[in-house]
């Protein structure tokens, strides 16, 4: 059986820079293979208290580590343009070359509406989303390109710092549409979990993609975010959770919510019951060996753990000892 390959999800909305860059290297001290560091521009609630710039920590990161890194996720449509995500992407593949993968979304109002202006529904961000990724792949190629549609436009221009060969691109989807064109026009796609026909429905629309647009759906990765909550003791996992990561326990689309303060007023409506079938909470290591592998068991070919608590060197020793070996893909 092959060794699987479980990254450290770097939360810059709980951790700052240097903190969260010290967790990186040391969980891959431990046994973790790769990081996944969040892109926000404000935390979930103001309990989480950071948002450092995610270029910045992942360069960091690179120093420090030797395994894949990426943001989880970065959106190109709004704070920045889809040249200058482009360009910070290229650059830092071409610093850590073979490492740097590219994983982007639709966007949040949370982080992407601080410059103000019109926050558009579902359908036209996942609309600017697909045309900002034409941008970046043309400019991937090296060559001079232009661009003119409906949502942006770039004068003829190149990418003068380039890695060897591009990062791969990673779309962040849960949704059938989005999951067809991601397996038509990214090398795969980034997830968080969700009940297994869910799941199921989506691996099958991206391979339909990758089919449709003549591309082989055996190359073609599946890559899982997955939040958890452990502790010594269930009480203490428990309260990790409510007090830390009370957004795992809402079940309603947060796209649209623009401050941490509303999420702050929502989060005292979130009960214990809440996380159920969400995220597990609890303080015995083999059952969250049995739910990280039962996620690899459907076909995730990377999953990076976020552990909600800020016990994070704790947690690191412990599922480095009794969870990461017992693992499998």
């Amino acid at each position: 059986m092959a060794k699987a390959k479980i990254g450290y999800a770097a939360m810059l909305e709980q951790f700052g820079p240097q903190e969260v860059t010290g967790y990186s290297a040391a969980a891959e001290v431990a046994g973790f293979d790769g990081v996944m560091a969040a892109d926000h521009f404000q935390p979930w609630v103001p309990q989480q208290g950071q948002a450092a710039f995610v270029w910045n920590v992942l360069t960091a990161i690179g120093e420090r580590t030797k395994g894949d890194l990426g943001p989880g996720v970065t959106c190109p449509s709004f704070r920045m343009h889809p040249a200058i995500v482009a360009q910070a992407s290229a650059t830092l593949a071409a610093m850590y070359p073979g490492r740097h993968w590219l994983g982007l979304g639709s966007g949040e109002a949370l982080n992407e509406h601080v410059l103000g202006g019109y926050w558009p529904e579902t359908p036209e961000r996942i609309a600017r989303m697909f045309e900002a990724i034409e941008i970046i792949r043309k400019l991937f190629t090296g060559k001079d390109v232009k661009h003119s549609g409906p949502f942006y436009k770039m004068e003829t221009t190149r990418l003068w710092t380039m890695p060897a060969v591009p990062p791969p691109i990673y779309i962040a989807t849960a949704g059938p549409i989005t999951a067809k064109k991601t397996g038509a026009l990214a090398n795969g796609l980034i997830t968080v979990g969700a009940p297994e026909s869910k799941l199921e429905m989506i691996f099958e629309k991206c391979r339909e993609g990758c089919r449709e647009a003549g591309n082989d759906p055996t190359t073609f990765q599946f890559i899982l975010q997955l939040h958890l909550s452990w502790a010594p003791t269930d009480e203490e996992a428990l309260a990790n959770a409510m007090l830390e990561w009370p957004n795992g326990g809402m079940k309603f689309p947060k796209q649209d919510i623009r401050n941490p303060q509303d999420l702050e007023q929502m989060a005292k409506l979130v009960r214990p019951e809440d996380f159920t079938g969400r995220m597990l909470i609890s303080s015995d290591p083999e059952r969250h060996r049995a739910e990280i592998q039962k996620f690899l068991d459907m076909g995730f070919h990377q999953i990076y753990l976020h552990n909600v608590g800020r016990n994070q060197a704790e947690w690191i020793d412990v599922f480095g000892r009794d969870v990461l070996p017992k693992l499998h893909s």
